[in-house]
């Protein structure tokens, strides 16, 4: 599972990447809700409020007016992809996946069952051929 996690994450392929932009802008709300409204508070129950927004942050003023860096924005950023990610790949991707594989396993089962007509029709075949290398 966290393979495939992976696997999803890394890929480059141009055309994986533009289901994915259709994908995530089709289920923007439904993420954005499952982000805000599960996930957050799961974590915000169990460690606290996950806010980043001061960690870190310091105040530089070397060439005038004072700079304010925020590495805690940066690190609310990633936190939020990751969730945003995990919820596509386990909601979306994953069943996604197992529908495909489910369906070329049923492709394969139907090519696999033969006709009970061709059936009858090979094995007469193969009597005639028989019956010809016999005579």
């Amino acid at each position: 599972m966290i393979q495939g996690f992976k696997d999803f994450i890394a890929r480059g392929n141009a055309i994986d990447l533009a289901v994915g932009m259709v994908i995530g802008a089709a289920f923007t709300q439904i993420v954005t809700a499952l982000t805000d409204n599960v996930l957050n508070p799961l974590i915000g129950g169990i460690f606290g409020q996950p806010r980043f927004d001061n960690v870190g942050q310091f105040t530089i003023g070397l060439a005038g007016e004072p700079a304010v860096v925020q590495p805690g924005l940066l690190i609310n950023a990633i936190i939020n992809f990751l969730l945003v990610a995990i919820a596509l790949y386990f909601f979306i991707v994953m069943p996604m996946n197992k529908w495909a594989e489910r369906k070329k396993k049923e492709e394969a089962v139907e090519e696999a069952a033969v006709d009970p007509q061709v059936a009858l029709l090979e094995e007469i075949r193969d009597e005639l051929k028989a019956q010809r290398g016999t005579n």
